[in-house]
Formats: C-alpha cells, sequence, structure tokens
C-alpha cells in the first residue's frame, strides 16, 4: 500500500497510482509550500497554466500549520476564477460536456479547509471513472512509515520524475505540441472514459542512450 498525499486534482503521474494501486492517505503531515498541496496544471491558449488556492496562512508565533487545519481563503473569489479558466481552456475539448455537470459543484459548493476539497476532487474523479475513492487514512505522522512505501514525494512540484508520457490529443496541441503530467482534468476532458486506460498502461521512465 502507497502513502500518498491529497493534492488539489493531482497530476497524471500522481493519479496512475492512485487508480492503480492500494492507497493510504496522509493527513497528520505538516503544511508545506511550493507542493500540489494547494495547485495544479492544466493546458490553455496560452500554454501550461497554474491554478493556485489561496489559503489562510497562520502567524510564525503558532508554529507549523497542520496541512488539515490549512483553511481556505475566500477572500479572493477564486473558485469561481478557477471555473471559468477551466471553462475557457476546455470547452471545445470532447468530454468537457460530458463530465461538466459533475465538476462543477466543486466550484459552486463552500469548502473551509484545503485537505476536504482537494479529498473531494479526487473522489469526484474516481466517481467520474467508476472507481472507488480509497478509504484508508494515517493517525499520525511517521518520517519513515514501517507499514506503507513512502510516496509522498509526490507532492513536491519542483521534483523532475523524468518520466515518459505517451502523447494524447490536446485542446491547443496544435499550438504548444505536447504538455506531459498536468492535472487529471486535461486527461478526463480530452479522453473521456479512455483516460482509465491511459492511467492502467502505467508511467513509464525515459530510455536513455
Amino acid at each position: 500500500m502507497k502513502l500518498i498525499h491529497p493534492t488539489y486534482f493531482p497530476n497524471i503521474h500522481t493519479f496512475s497510482f492512485i487508480a492503480n494501486e492500494s492507497i493510504c492517505w496522509e493527513l497528520e503531515d505538516n503544511y508545506q509550500k511550493q507542493t500540489f498541496r494547494n495547485r495544479t496544471y492544466i493546458s490553455t491558449d496560452r500554454g501550461k497554466h497554474i491554478l493556485s488556492i489561496p489559503i489562510v496562512h497562520v502567524g510564525k508565533e503558532f508554529g507549523r500549520q497542520r496541512y488539515k487545519s490549512v483553511a481556505l481563503d475566500h477572500t479572493y473569489p477564486w473558485q469561481r476564477q478557477h471555473w471559468r479558466t477551466l471553462e475557457t481552456a476546455y470547452r471545445t475539448s470532447p468530454f468537457f460536456e460530458f463530465y461538466e455537470d459533475e465538476i462543477r459543484p466543486l466550484y459552486t459548493q463552500p469548502f473551509d479547509l484545503l485537505m476536504d476539497f482537494n479529498l473531494k476532487t479526487i473522489e469526484v474523479i474516481l466517481d467520474c471513472l467508476q472507481l472507488q475513492m480509497p478509504s484508508e487514512t494515517t493517525s499520525s505522522y511517521e518520517d519513515k512509515p514501517a507499514l506503507y512505501k513512502d510516496y509522498r514525494f509526490l507532492v513536491n512540484a519542483k521534483l523532475d520524475h523524468d518520466l515518459h508520457f505517451e502523447p494524447y490529443t490536446q485542446v491547443f496541441g496544435d499550438r504548444h505540441g505536447f504538455i506531459p503530467n498536468l492535472s487529471i482534468l486535461d486527461l478526463l476532458f480530452n479522453l473521456g472514459p479512455n483516460a482509465l486506460s491511459y492511467l492502467k498502461q502505467g508511467i513509464l521512465p525515459k530510455t536513455h542512450g
């Protein structure tokens, strides 16, 4: 069983594990910046684009903040802005309208905590793919997990995994070429039910010389 952080509409690499492996969610760690906890990447007419969720930052005097207690910052209408960006980017994709009614409520319903929102984004995608949401979670933090394979490194937004992603048709592929390892939303809106077959084939390391 693999130990994974719940992230915002996980990228394809991370979601390939969620779709194919037994997963335990890491719920007891500290929040860290520069990770996929509050960001995901999509493809727009201008190329690779980040969707970043604003959070409520606590002062340094409170020490490290637990991931599960991180609150969403609704002083800016980020849900409306993210949904409009997704509509603009994917309205012409083959399967946007097919899944629109499942995805849109995430951007109209109120959420208080980042982790709850992230888990819900994953649950909705799994439901679209007719897969079960993993239910196992951690009850305490372990630096070196005894019972799980540690895949928490996947949350690091700066880590280069040097992987090969089989190209698929993207909305703006004629302008920017194939952009690999975007949010699972990119795969879902472009491939629809075939997204599961793509995830099942696995993501392989690049071959060298």
